[in-house]
């Protein structure tokens, strides 16, 4: 399918607020699966990245904390002081101490560099809008089937108008509908990759609308827009006939979860509208309201994180918005510090709120990914096949392994002590409800073991009865040839054929009656019980007896 080219004339720029400098942070959590249905991805996934062809554009990131010295700077010393500890080992590992070896990370970022822009379209008839790709990058994670996407895009001079327009339309990993011209709703009219000398890489097609309605039809799955699909390989679509050790499904809304900065003229200058627009990413409007003021009352409250909205301090007016699926900063561009790239707003919003904005995500999506992990196994149980039942249990133990991990690696409540951080971590995890999304999720998994302890108990118990029942029928041939040693037949003086022949024969029909006496070791059971219940009349008993060998139909 041949993506549409933008065209590049430019029609006239909108006006009014101008932000100074935008920075946008995408980041889209994907299912990874493996090949073949009911398999489990294997324990390091990146491996198979790292392990590809030589012409695969994604190497691996060697971070400022294990690299060259060289490269680690004051902003990222910030950031390692903002966690605690037990959040400092997930993101960064433990160095060489005198008493222990080193332990890496468990994040695996994996980074691509030739994507070096983006061209947008974020409507038909409007300006282009041109971004600087300052990253691409691939995070994977120990013991989670979970890959995160990272898209970070810069631009500079933008209207307020321009800026919402692109936070609400970019990250959208395909269309959600077309109007009666066939544009794409909510999304980008066009979108292409741009390598560093312009030339285009990969173009969106989102007006390809019977492509997409037809592989919804044939796969009940989405289809990812082409643009997106490109910046991932060689991963694939689970859904796709595309050959790839990596396939990726989509696990959350199609929707990617971004965060904003923006640099504005004057924050002051900004309407009630302005900032609900900004903080709920509902893209650009006419000066009013999105929702109703009713649905809005609590906006500030719910929110708005207003510590530095005031005029005072190293960077005055700054406002955090969050609503869960976004965080968004905006400041004054003429105060320094809120436009420091080392120390300043800028440096804390790519490295300490980013680090906690991927935390919250990538535990709502690993959440996500266990509960899917118990819905697949349930879809292939079938009771009626042992071989299902036993791939069933497997699967389940090893899901609720999995969960365990996560819990005590992953899981906390409380990222860091700083007082920002902190709050912004709780308004992140209350938005996304991660608690009780935790707490569901851990319930089905305590349930699904709770069920196989069950099942394996009542397993162990029908045995038990089975054994028992053998046991007390085959104690009396055991008690009636064996009193006082007796042997009925006198065969010590017999030839040793005679005697080998006599003991194959005993031996097979041994056997054939502890086999008999198994097979019909529950209803022997039943008679068992009916024997020993002194309420019951002995021509009950003897009905119990004789149901042994009825038909099954009878039975």
């Amino acid at each position: 399918m041949q993506s549409a080219t933008i065209d590049v004339a430019q029609p006239p720029r909108a006006t009014g607020q101008q932000v100074s400098h935008l920075r946008q942070i995408l980041l889209w959590p994907l299912r990874l699966l493996a090949l073949r249905r009911g398999d489990e991805v294997q324990q390091r996934p990146w491996e198979l990245l790292a392990a590809g062809s030589e012409g695969s554009p994604w190497r691996r990131v060697i971070d400022e904390y294990t690299g060259d010295p060289d490269r680690f700077h004051e902003r990222h010393y910030n950031e390692f002081v903002t966690f605690l500890p037990f959040v400092q080992q997930f993101l960064y590992g433990e160095g060489r101490s005198r008493h222990g070896e080193a332990s890496g990370s468990s994040m695996h970022v994996f980074r691509r560099d030739d994507v070096r822009a983006v061209r947008l379209l974020p409507r038909a008839g409007t300006a282009t809008i041109t971004l600087q790709v300052v990253h691409v990058d691939l995070y994977f994670f120990d013991d989670v089937d979970i890959v995160l996407l990272n898209v970070e895009v810069a631009a500079d001079d933008l209207s307020l108008r321009e800026a919402q327009e692109i936070l609400y339309r970019f990250g959208r990993g395909y269309p959600s509908g077309w109007d009666a011209t066939g544009e794409p709703l909510h999304s980008m009219a066009g979108v292409e990759w741009l390598d560093a000398q312009g030339r285009v890489l990969a173009g969106s097609d989102a007006q390809a609308r019977d492509v997409f309605l037809a592989f919804v039809g044939e796969h009940r799955a989405p289809r990812i827009a082409s643009h997106w699909a490109f910046v991932l390989r060689p991963l694939v679509p689970d859904h796709s006939e595309l050959e790839g050790a990596l396939r990726y499904r989509q696990i959350e809304y199609y929707r990617m979860p971004l965060m904003a900065y923006l640099a504005v003229d004057d924050p002051q200058a900004l309407t009630r509208s302005d900032f609900v627009r900004l903080g709920l990413v509902t893209g650009a409007g006419d000066g009013a309201l999105p929702f109703s003021e009713q649905h809005l009352a609590d906006f500030e409250q719910r929110h708005c994180y207003d510590r530095f909205w005031s005029d005072t301090g190293a960077a005055p007016r700054t406002r955090y918005l969050c609503c869960g699926h976004a965080l968004v900063v905006v400041g004054d561009a003429r105060a320094e510090f809120f436009r420091c790239r080392d120390r300043g707003v800028l440096a804390q919003f790519r490295h300490q709120h980013f680090m906690l904005f991927l935390i919250a995500h990538f535990q709502k999506a690993a959440l996500l990914m266990f509960s899917d992990r118990l819905v697949d196994a349930l879809k292939r149980l079938d009771v009626a096949r042992p071989a299902s039942v036993r791939h069933f249990k497997r699967a389940i133990r090893h899901a609720y392994a999995g969960f365990l991990r996560f819990t005590h690696r992953y899981w906390f409540h409380d990222v860091s002590e700083q007082a920002q951080v902190r709050a912004l971590f709780h308004l992140c995890t209350t938005h996304l409800g991660l608690n009780a999304l935790h707490a569901e999720v851990k319930e089905r998994m305590h349930d699904m073991n709770a069920y196989l302890d069950a099942d394996s108990l009542r397993r162990q118990a029908n045995t038990v009865v089975r054994l028992t029942v053998v046991t007390i029928f085959g104690l009396v041939g055991t008690v009636t040839t064996g009193f006082l040693g007796m042997n009925l037949l006198a065969m010590a003086d017999r030839p040793l054929f005679e005697r080998l022949l006599v003991f194959g024969v005993v031996f097979v029909a041994t056997v054939a009656l502890t086999i008999y006496t198994m097979a019909k070791s529950k209803r022997l059971s039943d008679f068992l019980d009916a024997l020993s219940d002194e309420h019951l009349p002995w021509r009950r008993r003897i009905g119990a007896l004789l149901r042994v060998w009825a038909s099954p139909r009878g039975h």
